[in-house]
């Protein structure tokens, strides 16, 4: 069975798109979004989903979507932060390269703002993302062959690590 090259993991500004697309580069293949894939069917953007159509809705959508692209894509693969509270996503990325990119909470205030539109932030966002990542941490941990702290690193040392942890460095 063919697969994603690499997939991308973690919270919501973590970085997955920018750093897909650097490991993109380097790899000599493409890179390909979950919540863009989303976007473009739906024609509106994720926060317009959560309001009008509820979270049970998106996450319907978004596991569908990372069906599609597990199938499909074989470049590199950033899914939603989300994504992984689905048992079935969970089960369809076992022994995949996944690799969690992580942050603690200060690095989401630099990162995400965590006073912007995002509909899981909307009230008390610092005390919500904490929340998110305590039920999330653990699913994360649990689908992906590596972790990788993002805490102060530019967006290139994240792909080098990525690499690094993949030991893809000289593919």
């Amino acid at each position: 069975m063919s697969a994603p090259v690499v997939v991308l993991v973690g919270p919501m500004g973590v970085g997955k798109t920018t750093v897909g697309e650097l490991l993109a580069q380097r790899l000599g293949t493409t890179c390909r979004d979950t919540d863009a894939d989303i976007v473009e069917a739906e024609g509106r953007p994720i926060g317009d989903i959560f309001v009008e159509d509820g979270e049970e809705h998106f996450r319907a959508l978004e596991a569908a979507a990372v069906r599609v692209a597990l199938a499909e894509h074989r470049g590199v693969l950033a899914l939603g932060g989300g994504s992984i509270l689905d048992e079935d996503t969970r089960k369809l990325l076992s022994g995949l390269p996944v690799v969690f990119l992580d942050m603690d909470v200060a690095e989401a205030v630099k990162r995400v703002g965590l006073d912007t539109a995002r509909p899981l932030l909307a009230v008390n966002p610092r005390r919500q993302w904490r929340e998110l990542m305590e039920a999330r941490r653990p699913l994360y941990t649990e689908v992906a062959r590596a972790v990788v702290g993002t805490e102060g690193l530019t967006p290139e040392d994240v792909a080098d690590a990525v690499l690094d942890a993949l030991e893809l460095k000289n593919a």
